[in-house]
């Protein structure tokens, strides 16, 4: 049985059933293929779980890594988001937890509360038959619950740092049985603002112990700072360097905007891509609050979410766009980690990310464990080094886009030639977007594809100043 205290539904989730090592990497070409996962190494009752939650044959990770994690070692996962990550180290873990043992032995530690709801919701399917169970503890709900369900007996913790840390000093919570831990989203994890309350909980941890460590994104830093973490691991680089750190199959463009006329693009964007489900990013949250309500007022189911909501709001939020009751969620970066939902066909960047690797995983909430995806990203003129500073983090150019009728400024140059512009051809063997008749200028008419679906706004100018939330 699993329950994730903040995030999950319990009734959803009540299932039965310091050294420098050398990084010793296994590659793609290193790994013989494998087609099933019970040639995984995993037992009879994981493979029933399997089979009843609909996965079907091991992805890319998942194959190179179970293996090893199940042996024991320590590994360093680099692949990108959507791809199976978080089934990569949960299924090693139930294949070795004691389920008789009611203490924790199995430690996740993941930097966003959404992270930990969705890491909670898939141990809940994966531990289908088995008695194990997991308590997830965040910030934002009663310390004095969480404490109750710990106390109660479990085998594995999900935990945001924050709140892991407050358990530890009240002394309600145990970790000295803790065999195996894992840092999600492990480049954020080990940022300056986490690394020392990580420090702090590893050294509660006995050794020995197994380490893993995932990420879509992993610079050079975080690779030698893992040194600190991990014993001779096995490192599962699935994004090589100088490698399109993004899931190729995603189709990603950029629109050059006037800042006064963002609103106005994305609601022309919307009505023509008409996309079953959108995530829109802004910057803060009160440009994300503002983007919501102008997207109400133009008669789109929308709404929004960020850290002023308490958690009980977010949870609602969430939960209607799960059940397809809003069409778009504007949201700030409290989602772009850690929010899985299928269907997620659109992710729009209102507001690009100051910090280029947000780009990563903004993206990669489409386009999830082989479903097709498109991302558009919003471009004022004063953004382009910023742009090109994204494309040389993804390895890869951004096509240009516009929308019929409304003035795309042209693309700044700075210490490169402009790239990635569309000119009706198929790039780097990727099906273009389609031609857009007329021009950039002003003078077309407005209008775009496809008038049904939930899509359909006013195509009135924004309100002043709604082009900078």
């Amino acid at each position: 049985m699993v329950r994730c205290t903040d995030y999950c539904d319990p009734k959803a989730l009540r299932v039965g059933g310091i050294k420098e090592p050398r990084l010793q990497t296994t590659t793609e070409e290193e790994t013989v293929a494998v087609a099933r996962f019970d040639e995984l190494g995993l037992s009879e009752i994981t493979l029933k779980a399997l089979e009843k939650t609909g996965y079907l044959k091991p992805s890319p990770v998942q194959e190179r890594l179970i293996p090893s994690a199940i042996e024991g070692r320590d590994c360093l996962g680099n692949a990108p988001t959507g791809t199976g990550k978080t089934a990569a180290f949960l299924l090693p873990i139930l294949e070795m937890v004691d389920e008789k043992e009611r203490l924790p032995q199995a430690l996740i530690l993941a930097p966003t509360r959404e992270l930990v709801d969705q890491i909670g919701r898939e141990f809940g399917k994966l531990s289908h038959g088995r008695w194990a169970r997991a308590v997830g503890v965040v910030g934002g709900e009663s310390i004095y619950n969480q404490q109750r369900l710990l106390a109660q007996g479990c085998q594995v913790v999900i935990a945001t740092p924050g709140r892991l840390m407050d358990l530890m000093a009240r002394r309600t919570i145990r970790l000295d049985k803790v065999k195996i831990v894992v840092l999600d989203e492990a480049d954020q994890m080990l940022d300056v603002g986490f690394q020392p309350a990580v420090e702090a909980i590893l050294e509660a941890v006995p050794e020995p112990r197994q380490t893993l460590l995932f990420s879509a994104t992993m610079p050079p830093e975080l690779r030698k700072l893992s040194e600190r973490y991990l014993r001779n691991p096995v490192d599962v680089r699935l994004i090589k360097d100088n490698e399109d750190a993004t899931i190729p199959a995603i189709r990603q463009a950029y629109l050059m905007v006037e800042p006064d006329r963002k609103f106005e693009v994305l609601i022309r964007l919307l009505e023509r891509e008409q996309p079953e489900r959108a995530i829109i990013f802004c910057r803060t949250k009160h440009g994300a609050d503002r983007v919501g309500t102008l997207l109400r007022t133009n008669g789109l189911k929308a709404d929004t979410m960020h850290g002023n909501l308490s958690q009980a709001q977010r949870n609602r939020v969430l939960q209607a766009f799960r059940l397809g009751r809003l069409k778009a969620l504007v949201a700030t970066d409290v989602v772009g980690r850690g929010i899985d939902v299928r269907g997620v066909t659109h992710v729009i960047n209102f507001d690009l990310p100051e910090d280029p690797s947000q780009y990563v995983h903004r993206i990669g909430r489409t386009g999830r464990m082989g479903d097709d995806g498109t991302a558009f990203s919003l471009v004022i003129p004063e953004q382009g080094k910023l742009l090109d500073q994204i494309e040389k983090t993804i390895s890869r150019d951004l096509e240009g886009d516009q929308i019929e009728g409304i003035f795309s400024p042209p693309r700044p140059v700075h210490h490169r030639p402009q790239r990635g512009v569309f000119m009706g051809r198929r790039q780097n063997g990727r099906k273009p977007f389609p031609p857009r008749r007329g021009n950039s200028g002003s003078g077309g008419q407005g209008g775009g594809q496809g008038g049904g679906g939930g899509f359909r706004g006013r195509r009135d100018r924004a309100p002043q100043g709604a082009g900078r939330p």
